[in-house]
């Protein structure tokens, strides 16, 4: 990724990263932190857009708030050049900048909803003041992950435990009973404790990457140990085939008892891409893909939520009303949106049910159009991009696994909501990360950007030059020491 800067050994020239020639920790500091505070301008600048679209009165009060959003950015700043100096510049930004639309469209979907009125006489309960106080509490537990984990290698030594922890956070919400893990929306992916909710799996997909990656780590020779050759491919042994066999099967069975397709898909595809980059060998991704296929075809002939899921993909206007309204509004909406958008606050997001969750990126192609979407998404690649590269350059295996696991898992992620919005791919109901309103998702994100942000700096950090051990001289150059016979 570039060579050292030249320079005498002990000076700061000599000091900077291997990665970035000439970037020294305060030229990180100075670009990270005009790049927050671009971030900060341009969020606030959608708030006065939204207002002012609304007819809502414009005071102070809205530039106190983009104020205030910039002081907490700077203090985060702070906390990431005091933890983390060498980390890449940019993952922050474009996690704030992420983070900072999605509040924006939150607050502007509450603006839209507020005169709505539903069938048992309940009014909307304004979703942008939860979300804020979820996002500080996000950047709390943010700076703590920064603070507490200082080698990223130490989670490898708990890999099995994460394992068994997220395996059960995965499938607990389908096996528990209802009045525990209700069903929202047709999915059982929810754990209630009164007024409190969360979701597991958003946590889930974390501690299964480290698994994952430190299981792959040690036993990586099981894996690249070709078995016959067919149709150009080194299939894997039979023998091997216990991983992807297991990862199938935890798949199907989020699909079938949390009638969740979206976390079936992400996770699958999470363990395709890690067998791939530990193994670089594409048999693995193309059984893995065949055998998922099959799964999801099972699925489909066996349980009528995935017909209703794929008919509604298919063809939503055989139930516009019903099923397949979502689908058809959020189209609509994109359609209205255009190329570039009816401008912010100038949309009908009330129409779209579930607008602020699982169809905010409708709304934001709707308000911003084709342009708007695509600069959103645009985000999202240079956040995956900067991940991928620092997996690409820290020096252990381990922290090449998790880091690219953890870029690609929120690179797919945004695909498959994408994808289910734009009628690509059926509606999986999972949530665009630091976009959609969710504190479980808001949470589970911020570690994963806590976890690239330590392992790109442990990319770019300067290695560490040995201490120069003190010289002794030479057995010739020593003196002859008398000693006197005691009397």
């Amino acid at each position: 990724m570039g060579s050292p800067v030249p320079g005498a050994e002990g000076t700061p020239l000599a000091a900077a990263s291997s990665t970035s020639p000439g970037l020294r920790p305060p030229t990180r500091r100075t670009t990270e932190l005009f790049m927050l505070a671009f971030a900060a301008t341009l969020v606030t600048s959608a708030l006065i857009l939204v207002e002012a679209n609304q007819e809502q009165e414009l005071t102070m009060r809205i530039v106190w708030l983009g104020l205030a959003y910039l002081g907490v950015l700077t203090v985060v700043h702070l906390a990431v050049r005091k933890w983390a100096p060498y980390a890449d510049p940019v993952i922050m930004p474009c996690v704030a900048l992420l983070n900072g639309l999605g509040l924006v469209m939150i607050y502007r979907i509450d603006l839209a909803m507020a005169d709505v009125k539903f069938a048992d006489g309940s009014t909307w309960s304004p979703a942008a003041p939860k979300q804020v106080l979820w996002t500080a509490i996000a950047l709390v537990l943010f700076c703590t992950a920064l603070k507490v984990l200082s080698d990223h290698r130490t989670l490898a030594r708990y890999g099995y435990t994460f394992g068994l922890l997220g395996l059960v956070a995965l499938v607990l919400p389908g096996v528990l009973p209802s009045f525990i893990a209700p069903e929202i929306n047709g999915a059982k992916i929810w754990l209630s404790f009164g007024a409190f909710s969360i979701q597991p799996g958003e946590f889930a997909k974390i501690l299964l990457m480290v698994f994952f990656a430190a299981f792959l780590v040690s036993k990586r020779d099981l894996f690249t140990i070709a078995g016959r050759r067919v149709l150009g491919l080194d299939l894997p042994r039979a023998r091997d085939l216990g991983p992807l066999i297991a990862a199938w099967a935890v798949g199907v069975s989020i699909m079938v008892l949390q009638k969740d397709l979206g976390s079936s898909l992400l996770f699958f595809g999470i363990v395709l891409v890690l067998l791939y980059v530990a193994t670089e060998r594409a048999a693995w991704v193309v059984l893995g893909v065949v055998m998922f296929c099959v799964g999801a075809f099972a699925a489909w002939k066996l349980f009528r939520h995935v017909q209703v899921r794929v008919q509604n993909w298919l063809d939503p206007f055989i139930d516009p009303y019903g099923t397949g309204h979502q689908i058809l509004e959020s189209l609509f909406g994109l359609g209205t949106g255009g190329l570039f958008g009816a401008g912010l606050g100038g949309g009908r997001p009330d129409e779209i049910p579930e607008a602020n969750t699982d169809f905010i990126t409708a709304v934001i192609g709707e308000e911003l159009g084709f342009v708007g979407l695509s600069a959103v998404l645009l985000i999202y690649t240079v956040l995956a991009l900067r991940g991928l590269r620092s997996a690409l350059a820290v020096r252990d295996t381990f922290g090449k696994l998790l880091g690219g696991g953890l870029a690609f898992a929120m690179a797919f992620q945004i695909f498959i909501v994408v994808g289910g919005v734009t009628k690509l791919i059926p509606m999986t109901g999972i949530t665009a990360p630091f976009l959609s309103y969710g504190g479980s998702s808001l949470l589970a994100n911020y570690i994963l950007a806590a976890l690239l942000l330590r392992i790109s700096d442990a990319a770019r950090a300067p290695k560490a030059t040995p201490k120069p051990r003190p010289q002794q001289p030479a057995i010739a150059d020593q003196f002859t020491v008398m000693v006197e016979r005691p009397k």
